[in-house]
């Protein structure tokens, strides 16, 4: 990203008013951060911005305080990662949410698209059978080489990311606040290893402060960027659960680890196993079998045979793909006809709809005959 793109999108992100939704809509109207601070007030209201938020786009200090963060983010060689590049993690790209900016330390960074990618949280608070099952995930899954995701938080966090290490895989630590220090500090020693197999990640700039509302904030990092997020152990109430809240909003898997109906560390996990909001996870080998990763390569290319059906140039797309394929996973159809997952899963249901495609386990879908 170029130091001038940085500047502005720095400074648009620290302006009041603008979050991660009204950020990307200023930049798509205006082309880029740095046309929205020199779009005139009368440009601005042609694309119906508030009064209150050209106010504060004219605020000067904005400016000033990305000057200074530009200036950290180089001392501290922090690689920034702009929501539109092909860097930035593909899943948390397709939520509407995703922030404009993420910022890395770590190795080099893997090709998103390419590999499964997994989050597993839990309490801070573990009892040993629910770090033992850490240990069973990792060993489970590391045969097909995923990238583990989690919060380098007390507790479940920081075994899985040790385990996901001891098992030779690349693991990723969202933080919930910027990347000048690490907290809790107690972790600066598995930060340093992950960082050279893996890395850290956050939203949070330099000169941001660590309040409570980060760590909630965080947690959609950690669900956007993954195709299923597991609970392993969490109580009513934690950051675990908001965890799987966020997975829902997303339409991605979710699991969660049973326990007995006296254990306080699995009242959580039982509760949103009764709710439905994530499946039951009695083994780690049911998440490969969940999430399709034994799947078979594609099948010989087969011509598309003639519809009287007549579809929009999207559908028509997703739909010419599957008829190459017969059968995709949802998140590479997306990929391969590069389209949002949102959008993917809209057309998807209209073409089920239209008897042209079903849906299979693991969310596959298969071209009808």
């Amino acid at each position: 990203m170029e130091e001038e793109d940085l500047f502005y999108t720095l400074a648009l992100t620290k302006v009041i008013g603008v979050g991660p939704i009204i950020g990307k809509r200023l930049i798509e109207h205006f082309g880029s951060a740095k046309g929205v601070f020199q779009a005139t007030p009368d440009a601005c209201r042609l694309k119906r911005v508030s009064e209150g938020l050209i106010t504060n786009l004219q605020e000067v200090q904005v400016l000033r305080w990305a000057e200074k963060e530009l200036k950290l983010i180089q001392k501290l060689d922090i690689l920034p990662l702009y929501y539109r590049a092909p860097t930035y993690p593909f899943y948390l790209k397709q939520c509407d949410d995703a922030p404009l900016l993420l910022f890395y330390k770590g190795a080099k960074l893997p090709d998103w698209t390419s590999r499964p990618i997994l989050s597993v949280v839990g309490t801070r608070t573990p009892t040993p059978r629910g770090m033992a099952f850490c240990t069973q995930i990792m060993e489970a899954v590391q045969p097909f080489n995923p990238i583990v995701v989690s919060g380098l938080a007390y507790g479940i966090d920081a075994c899985v990311h040790r385990e996901a290490l001891a098992f030779g895989l690349e693991t990723f630590g969202i933080l919930g606040h910027g990347l000048q220090r690490i907290y809790p500090a107690i972790h600066a020693k598995l930060a340093k290893q992950m960082m050279r197999h893996g890395g850290l990640l956050t939203e949070f700039p330099i000169q941001s402060r660590i309040e409570r509302e980060n760590f909630v904030q965080r947690n959609r990092i950690v669900a956007g960027m993954s195709q299923a997020t597991i609970v392993v152990e969490s109580a009513l109430k934690g950051g675990s659960m908001s965890s799987i809240g966020f997975a829902n909003e997303y339409n991605r898997d979710a699991f969660a680890v049973p326990g007995r109906v006296d254990d306080l560390m699995s009242q959580g996990c039982n509760e949103l196993i009764r709710t439905l909001r994530a499946q039951l996870l009695q083994q780690p080998s049911e998440i490969i079998d969940v999430l399709n990763w034994n799947r078979t390569a594609p099948k010989t290319k087969v011509v598309q045979p003639q519809l009287f059906v007549h579809l929009e140039e999207e559908a028509q797309r997703v739909f010419d793909y599957l008829c190459g394929v017969e059968r995709e996973v949802i998140d590479l159809i997306a990929i391969e006809c590069n389209l949002p997952i949102y959008k993917v899963s809209t057309l998807l249901l209209q073409l089920e709809l239209q008897g042209l495609v079903k849906p299979l386990p693991g969310k596959y879908f298969e071209r009808l005959n």
